[in-house]
């Protein structure tokens, strides 16, 4: 397929569907890659966005079993003008639920062909090295599944018929999202440096650096880039509740799980 050009669109704050994305583009093969990041604030901000590739590899976290709100919003403004896409959900080693298929559902409602889809593990917003949910992932093993998928996807574009959209694991009505609690990631102002990295990778701009941190409950999503971006360590997530359930997820949700791919 010469002159092949392909496109990732993700929302990613944690760089882990990014990562997923980027090693199925590297086993697809394409003459060109481009990259449409939905992750900064200002990718929420309305309109929408033709995606006019060969291939579209679409990428967005799950949360609870569905796909992160904040990314459905702005998936919602693409739009595919009948172009094919690969849809891929990264969940924290839990279950993936209806993520997939919703995801599914988004980019077909947008207009694009989904030839193909995949549930990928990613580490978990809420790991820790001492509470090692997925801790690491994807790893090389995961990339190395990914780029094998990416293959079969190449394969499979070059006897495209327009019938052909595969089955995902999913239900509908999807399962019903949980109410937020307005919580949020706090800072330790002892270690705290201001050194700017959380608000920068808080993808609502829900977190404020002057003389010391402010972060907006009310915009913010537990996706806990800003922890992982911390070089001191001074985000931390404090909520008992959040605790109990990092802890349930560790006890219960530990053991590896493997990618599962459609095609």
């Amino acid at each position: 397929m010469e002159g092949f050009h392909q496109t990732l669109v993700y929302f990613s704050p944690t760089k882990t569907p990014q990562k997923v994305l980027s090693a199925v583009a590297e086993g697809t093969d394409a003459d060109s890659t481009g990259q449409l990041d939905l992750t900064p604030p200002a990718a929420g901000g309305g309109g929408t966005k033709t995606v006019d590739s060969d291939l579209v590899i679409i990428g967005a976290p799950v949360y609870g079993g569905r796909i992160a709100l904040e990314a459905v919003h702005r998936l919602k403004q693409l739009r595919g003008n009948g172009k094919p896409a690969v849809v891929i959900a990264v969940y924290g080693n839990r279950e993936y639920e209806d993520a997939l298929l919703e995801l599914k559902d988004i980019a077909a409602e947008a207009g694009f062909l989904p030839v193909a889809a995949a549930a990928f593990i990613g580490e978990h917003s809420f790991a820790s090295m001492e509470k090692p949910i997925a801790l690491g992932r994807p790893d090389d093993e995961d990339l190395e599944a990914a780029r094998s998928f990416g293959c079969l996807v190449k394969k499979k574009l070059k006897n495209l018929s327009d019938t052909i959209t595969p089955a995902v694991p999913g239900n509908y009505p999807y399962k019903e999202r949980k109410p937020g609690r307005g919580l949020s990631p706090e800072t330790v102002e002892s270690t705290c440096t201001l050194c700017g990295n959380c608000a920068e990778a808080c993808p609502t701009a829900a977190i404020t650096v002057s003389t010391g941190v402010t972060t907006d409950k009310t915009s913010c999503i537990i996706c806990c880039a800003c922890v992982k971006s911390c070089p001191t360590g001074s985000r931390v997530m404090q909520d008992p509740d959040i605790k109990k359930v990092t802890d349930w997820l560790f006890t219960n949700y530990s053991s590896r799980k493997n990618p599962e791919t459609f095609i």
